[in-house]
């Protein structure tokens, strides 16, 4: 059996030694009276696009569940594993959060997985990430279909269509719509280019995508 990855235990020594340190207390009360976040976020797996990172947010801030570029499936309660579903769940039933952003990313594998399914370079039937893609199967084909765009503009058109596609899959949960309908609940949408350290964040009235002020 191979060892643990060197890479790792190094970063948990600099864990221990720096920041362990510094937030001790914290961490502890956290341990001790649990986690309040106000903010779950959706985001990918992708490595590049943490949102701890991005929004520098502390240990208990944000609740955050991630997938293959960051879908949200429709409710869907038949018996079978939902883990997105079940995330979202306990997050707002469990832990009361008051927004839940869906955040999408530049350059994401998933969606150029499903530009190029729609392109008709199908993927293998059994594959768990085709059919995990397959939610955007409509909308894939529409941008995919549009030549006039270029290929990174389809990219990053399908990127932000699939997080406008997974605010409206959230409103399909009965306790969110709910929620929302009454205002304790807010909705948000958000993408960011890994290249630039861009945040576009989505309107939630026309969809669109613009640059929050940072000064």
């Amino acid at each position: 059996m191979k060892s643990f990855p060197t890479k790792l235990l190094n970063g948990y020594r600099e864990f221990i030694d720096g920041r362990f340190q510094n937030e001790r207390e914290n961490i502890r009360d956290l341990a001790d009276k649990g986690q309040h976040p106000s903010t779950m976020i959706i985001a990918c797996c992708d490595s590049r696009a943490a949102p701890e990172m991005i929004f520098s947010a502390n240990p208990g801030e944000l609740f955050v569940v991630r997938n293959v570029a960051n879908l949200v499936p429709q409710y869907a309660p038949d018996g079978r594993h939902h883990s997105t579903s079940a995330a979202i769940e306990f997050a707002v039933k469990g832990l009361g959060v008051s927004n839940i952003v869906v955040m999408g990313h530049g350059r994401c594998g998933g969606i150029q997985a499903a530009l190029s399914a729609a392109d008709g370079n199908k993927l293998d039937e059994g594959d768990f990430i085709g059919k995990w893609m397959s939610q955007l199967g409509p909308v894939a084909e529409q941008v995919a279909a549009a030549g006039i765009m270029t290929e990174g503009e389809r990219q990053t058109a399908l990127e932000r269509v699939g997080v406008r596609q997974s605010i409206k899959s959230l409103r399909t949960f009965p306790y969110i719509s709910a929620l929302a309908e009454e205002g304790k609940l807010n909705l948000h949408g958000a993408w960011f280019d890994i290249s630039s350290a861009e945040l576009w964040v989505m309107d939630g009235e026309t969809g669109d995508f613009t640059r929050p002020e940072t000064n």
